[in-house]
């Protein structure tokens, strides 16, 4: 899944406005326009198009953290220059405080079924024997479960 893919279905999926966008990306300490967000959201063949990179997303993502569970005393969060869909279900796991059986009952929702031992394997640290790489379609079924969720609607 591209970048783009990701912020325009967490865009669609929790009805956030391109005010709300910008909030989100500030409370990370990042700056963003609106013809930004406006950008990040088109499609790729589309005139104006611009791609996402990680670090704009580890932004993104760390500041829905902050918006959903509040700030921590000290520094704001580093973005990572690169994120991996590993660190991506983490965040995003992190920001909506979901425990593992939230998280397998979203996977469920759209018919993935995964085992528990399964799910805590993505966030395993990657030096241990027992970490396992999530690849895109688990992070997709992920997203498309919250959409299901928050949106009552299929896949967009």
């Amino acid at each position: 899944m591209s970048n783009n893919d990701i912020l325009r279905t967490l865009r669609y999926t929790f009805d956030f406005k391109d005010n709300q966008m910008i909030e989100i990306f500030g409370l990370s300490g990042k700056e963003v326009s609106k013809s930004e967000v406006i950008n990040w959201m088109k499609k790729e063949e589309d005139e104006g198009y611009q791609a996402f990179f990680d670090k704009d997303l580890a932004y993104f993502l760390n500041g829905l953290i902050v918006k959903n569970r509040g700030k921590k005393d000290g520094e704001l969060p580093k973005a990572e220059k690169s994120l991996n869909n590993n660190q991506i279900f983490r965040k995003l796991r992190i920001a909506l405080t979901y425990k593992e059986d939230d998280i397998l009952e979203v996977l469920s929702s759209v018919g993935m079924h995964i085992s528990p031992h399964e799910l805590s394997a993505f966030f395993r640290n990657p030096k241990q024997p027992q970490y396992r790489v999530c690849r895109d379609q688990v992070l997709r079924y992920f997203l498309r479960g919250l959409q299901k969720r928050y949106r009552g609607t299929g896949y967009k």
